[in-house]
C-alpha cells in the first residue's frame, strides 16, 4: 500500500516558520521525485517546490529564498522549511512523489496550513 503522510502544519502568525515532513512508505523513495503543491481556498492548485530522485531542487517564484525543499533517504521523507510566512502563504499542501520510471503520481492526503496578519 502506497501512503504519504503530511505532517506539521498549523496556525502561524506571519513571519515565523514551519516545516512539513511528508513520509513515505508503498515506493521506492530513491527512484521517485517528489515535491509539494499547494490549494488556497478557491484558488487552483500550485506547484511550491520539487526536489528530483537526486537532490536537485526547484522552487516557485513566491517561494524561492523562503522556503526549502530536502529530502532523507534513510528515512523516506520529504521535507519543506518554510521561513518568514506570508499570509497569502495559507493553504493546503499536498506532498507527491513521481516515479521516473513508470510516470505515475502518488499523493497525499494534505496538510493545512494557516498564515494570520
Amino acid at each position: 500500500q502506497v501512503q504519504l503522510v503530511e505532517s506539521g502544519g498549523g496556525l502561524v502568525q506571519a513571519g515565523e516558520s514551519l516545516r512539513l515532513s511528508c513520509a513515505a512508505s508503498g515506493i521506492n523513495f530513491n527512484i521517485n521525485s517528489m515535491g509539494w503543491y499547494r490549494q488556497a481556498p478557491g484558488s487552483q492548485r500550485e506547484l511550491v517546490a520539487t526536489i528530483t530522485n537526486d537532490g536537485i531542487t526547484n522552487y516557485e517564484d513566491s517561494a524561492k529564498g523562503r522556503f526549502t525543499i530536502s529530502r532523507d533517504y534513510a528515512k523516506n521523507t520529504v521535507y519543506l522549511q518554510m521561513n518568514s510566512l506570508k499570509p497569502e502563504d495559507t493553504a493546503v499542501y499536498f506532498c507527491y512523489g513521481r516515479n521516473i520510471l513508470t510516470r505515475y503520481i502518488y499523493w497525499g492526503q494534505g496538510t493545512q496550513v494557516t498564515v494570520s496578519p
